[in-house]
């Protein structure tokens, strides 16, 4: 009797994706096949592989890093099922710390994969990936913000010039603005020195408000209806709504609240052992430009929710950072809900109870 085949043989590729060449292993279900390095082009391995593996069901994997996503989705269109991984996440033997090449590196990916050891993350669609990248440059210009204004305040410091009481705070106003314009110079060389740092300053500024306009007016035109849900949640405001949907993309995919708040990073860091348990405060691995951002909701949602300021009152008497990093996981909670369950959220105003 004939023997007829049921299913496709398999192919297990793994990648070691640099900015100019990549180092490429392919086994079958089998065996090995071969490593070789090729230019930093995916259509190269595709055409490799439909010469010579045509029919086979193919999976790839390759490390996240600085090339981004824009090889998996490639792939994925080819019908491929492509795992892209956290490096840190990479099952590794000890002897890969003493000999570690780029071959290797390679060869275990494709190992790995073909046991099944890899756990994905996820893959944004192009248009997920470039608000992303909107929100994390806004955050960068942030960061320029604030070395432009401590560069104004360390030359004045430095020419022994004193801010006035009423400027001196890290809110600029107008009238500051004003004020330091108006500073009288002995040399022009001094008034030139400060005349380029205000404007350097004034171009970050505007670039500032301008890019954070641009980002919420983007997420209430395509992702109206969650924005507006976010927006309901005391303590997160528009800015924070269009931030979570910039680095989150699709929340609906995370299955519970311990998934969501462990991507995020609002879990312990512990070590337990027997009897003993050690928590080290919250953990390292984490979303730190989202994070940061949701314990500064905290704060907020602390000031406007009778039930998040009965819950710190429960806890009067701890640390107040670690009561407000357990706000804010309720916090990550209800926003996880409002999502899921796709209704706003409502203040829940419980009038206290009279005694007869």
């Amino acid at each position: 009797m004939a023997t007829e085949i049921t299913a496709l043989p398999k192919l297990f590729i793994g990648i070691d994706i640099h900015k100019k060449s990549w180092s490429v292993h392919i086994r079958s279900d089998i065996s090995d096949h071969k490593s070789f390095t090729v230019p930093a082009d995916p259509a190269v391995v595709y055409d490799y592989v439909d010469r010579n593996f045509h029919g086979y069901a193919v999976s790839l994997t390759y490390e996240a890093g600085c090339c981004g996503f824009s090889a998996a989705r490639y792939f994925m269109q080819l019908g491929w099922e492509v795992t892209v991984v956290n490096a840190a996440d990479v099952p590794t033997s000890n002897k890969q710390y003493y000999q570690k090449t780029d071959t290797l590196d390679c060869r275990n990916l494709s190992r790995q994969l073909a046991l099944g050891e890899l756990k994905a993350i996820f893959i944004p669609t192009e248009a997920e990936d470039e608000l992303k990248s909107l929100l994390r440059h806004r955050a960068a210009v942030t960061r320029q913000l604030r070395a432009a204004k401590t560069h104004i305040k360390s030359y004045l410091l430095y020419q022994g010039i004193k801010t006035p009481e009423e400027h001196d705070n890290v809110n600029w106003t107008k009238a500051f603005i004003s004020w330091l314009k108006s500073i009288e110079w002995n040399a022009i060389t001094g008034k030139v020195c400060l005349e380029s740092k205000l404007r350097l300053y004034e171009f970050v500024y505007g670039e500032y408000l301008g890019l954070a306009n641009e980002l919420r007016s983007y997420c209430r035109k395509h992702h109206k209806k969650d924005y507006y849900l976010l927006k309901s949640i005391p303590g997160v405001g528009g800015y924070l709504a269009s931030a979570l949907l910039a680095e989150l993309g699709d929340i609906r995919r995370f299955s519970n609240e311990a998934s969501f708040a462990s991507y995020i990073g609002l879990v312990p860091m512990m070590r337990n052992s027997g009897s003993t348990e050690n928590v080290f405060g919250v953990t390292p691995r984490c979303k730190s430009l989202l994070r940061s951002y949701i314990i500064e909701a905290a704060w907020v949602a602390l000031r406007l929710d009778p039930q998040m300021q009965a819950y710190y009152r429960t806890h009067i008497g701890k640390n107040p950072k670690s009561i407000v990093v357990k706000i804010a996981r309720k916090l990550l909670n209800r926003i996880l809900s409002v999502i899921k369950t796709e209704k706003p959220y409502q203040i829940n105003y419980q009038k206290p109870t009279v005694m007869a």
